[in-house]
């Protein structure tokens, strides 16, 4: 039996791209299987950051969320593949990276920067329902 092929947001962040790590990230998604259908870098309009993070509105870390992911250019992508949206977040690793496991992205190239928010290189969308408002902010040309 076969899964639906499901769509997810993957964001390369600010931290990630400044340490030179899309490549590295990449393959990993590609390694696993999953198949990238758009890929682009951007410099994130505040207000494309605000509807990302609207659920995060007015907690503490909110703001500097915002600050950090403004910090620098990211890499946008959407990757499609069976049970894709678990299973890139099962290759990215705990959002903490600290405790990431060893062999995901999270707790083989991050650390704890000691910042305001967490820098933790990786987005990736958590369900579906996730996933398809996540593309729709960060590639509105691919709107059906």
């Amino acid at each position: 039996m076969t899964s639906p092929i499901e769509q997810t947001l993957i964001l390369v962040k600010p931290d990630g791209v400044k340490r030179r790590l899309i490549g590295e990230i990449i393959s990993r998604i590609e390694a696993k299987g999953y198949h990238l259908v758009a890929v682009k870098m951007i410099e994130p309009e505040l207000s494309l950051l605000q509807a990302h993070y609207r659920e995060h509105e007015g907690k503490p870390f909110y703001q500097p969320l915002l600050d950090f992911m403004q910090s620098g250019p990211i890499v946008a992508m959407i990757a499609e593949g069976e049970r894709v949206i678990e299973g890139f977040r099962s290759i990215a690793g705990a959002t903490d990276p600290t405790v990431a496991a060893p062999g995901s992205i999270r707790g083989d190239l991050a650390r704890d920067q000691g910042t305001k928010v967490v820098q933790n290189l990786v987005h990736g969308s958590d369900s579906v329902e996730s996933a398809k408002r996540e593309i729709g902010i960060f590639f509105p040309e691919l709107k059906k």
